[in-house]
């Protein structure tokens, strides 16, 4: 007769640590601020670090990788990079995780679907399906990960994503949010003991998570652009979000006990500063990618690495500066406009066209910082307007506040007392005909609430189109600083 000894429960129980690693908003492979922030050599040193420490670490990024980014826009062997630079250096970084932001969506299908080829790391989305609604290859909507503490104790993950629908394109189907995280947060429970909403949605649609899913115990979040750390529900779940490009990220220490099966997190806003030193091949990595892009711009007649001028002051590109109101950097940008369309009256242009997030410090700014600053570029147009329809546009540009299409102006006040405008200083007369510095893009009537503004609108004329708005920004870097 043979005896099988089961040992009891409680000596298999123990507590099971690891740890997350969470960035999000990612669009800049170099430092920033003048190499003051940032700077994904130094992410994978940081990773590198946490790994020696826990190898139950996972990084994790919570959606926008593969645009908008300068140096995406660069062409190589007849097509844009649109992300193939940040997907090889997040392969060398060590990437494990991602979810999609909205802006991955921003590039073609076909350079889409490359770059989840070229990625390593495992992308996951609960709510983005192709045009046919069927998955996308290799991209579940959960990912689950299982650890095993030291004594054997299996501890199992879960990661499940979602993204904001605001990008509507032609080959992507997207399902409702907040709908499908509550179906797949109820496929996950029966499955695993932790589980992590890795979103990409606005703050709303997260506190709108932690209030009607106790189930999820942590949300790794995005699309902010800047730290942030909330708790919402009755179980007071936490919600995080780092900075936009690894200015910051959130180390999150994560404690189970498999007896009682409570979950302890602890977590901590790390800067990513010159106190951590570069990783030697991610810095190889990144500086390959650099240069080939580079020479892409000098195909484009752009001289990157050229001084353009010293600054004596900082310039403030950041999102949630230049979204919200005026800037000396979107003033000089504007002031460009006007001095390249001289018979122009006043010159408007779209925020959002300001991608760099960045606050440039005084010193010397290159020809690369201008595409930084305005990696898509676009001709510039001059047009007349009827005062009636120049208002409108003004108005809704001022509704658009905290958004893209928040409008930056040359010789335009707004008068708060009165609700009214004055182009230079004279109130706006509705029924005169004004003559504006515009770009492109903004009169294709594809920004938001500005339908209207196309030449096919009986009070808007179209009278040229001139050169980037880039290389007249640059001429009047030249000119800004000269006593």
């Amino acid at each position: 007769m043979v005896s099988l000894a089961i040992a009891p429960l409680s000596l298999w129980a123990e507590t099971v640590e690891l740890q997350l690693l969470h960035l999000n908003d990612v669009y800049e492979i170099t430092p920033l601020g003048g190499g003051a922030t940032g700077g994904l050599a130094r992410l994978a040193t940081l990773r590198k670090e946490l790994l020696a420490e826990n190898p139950h670490t996972f990084t994790v990024l919570a959606g926008d990788l593969f645009s908008p980014s300068a140096l995406g826009t660069a062409v190589v062997d007849g097509d844009r990079l649109a992300g193939k630079q940040i997907v090889a250096v997040m392969n060398q970084v060590g990437l494990d995780l991602a979810t999609f932001g909205n802006h991955e969506f921003d590039i073609s299908e076909s350079q889409f679907k490359q770059r989840l080829a070229e990625s390593d790391f495992q992308w996951f989305s609960g709510n983005v399906l192709t045009a046919a609604g069927e998955p996308w290859d290799n991209v579940p909507p959960y990912v689950i990960e299982t650890i095993y503490g030291e004594a054997g104790t299996p501890v199992r993950v879960g990661f499940v994503g979602v993204v904001i629908p605001s990008n509507p394109v032609d080959y992507v189907t997207y399902l409702d949010p907040l709908e499908q995280m509550e179906i797949l947060v109820a496929e996950l429970e029966a499955q695993t003991d932790i589980i992590v909403a890795v979103t990409h949605l606005a703050m709303q649609d997260d506190h709108h998570l932690a209030e009607n899913i106790p189930e999820i115990d942590l949300i790794l979040g995005g699309h902010d652009h800047e730290n942030i750390q909330q708790w919402r529900g009755a179980d007071f779940t936490p919600i995080f979000k780092a900075d936009a490009n690894a200015r910051t990220v959130y180390l999150h220490n994560l404690s189970y006990d498999t007896e009682t099966e409570q979950l302890t997190v602890q977590s901590h806003l790390q800067p990513i500063t010159g106190a951590i030193a570069a990783d030697p091949e991610t810095e190889q990595e990144v500086n390959y990618w650099q240069q080939l892009a580079f020479d892409g711009f000098r195909a484009d007649g752009f001289e990157p690495e050229q001084i353009i001028t010293e600054s004596p002051i900082a310039l403030d590109g950041l999102e949630s500066s230049v979204r919200n109101q005026a800037t000396a950097l979107t003033d000089i940008i504007a002031q460009s406009m006007l001095t390249a369309t001289p018979a122009a009256e006043l010159a408007i242009f779209n925020g959002g066209s300001i991608r760099v997030d960045d606050v440039l410090p005084p010193g010397p700014l290159s020809q690369y910082d201008v595409i930084r600053i305005l990696p898509f570029g676009g001709n510039l147009a001059t047009v007349e307007i009827k005062g009636t329809t120049l208002e409108r546009i003004l108005n809704q540009g001022l509704a658009n506040r905290g958004t893209g299409g928040y409008l930056q102006t040359a010789r335009v006040t707004f008068v708060p007392e009165s609700q009214t405008w004055q182009i230079g200083d004279r109130p706006l007369d509705p029924e005169r005909i004004y003559r504006v510095a515009a770009t492109e893009f903004l009169i294709s009537g594809r920004e938001t609430g500005l339908d209207f503004f196309t030449p096919d609108h009986p009070d808007v004329t179209l009278l040229e189109t001139g050169e980037d708005v880039r290389f007249a920004f640059i001429q009047q870097l030249q000119q800004e600083w000269i006593d």
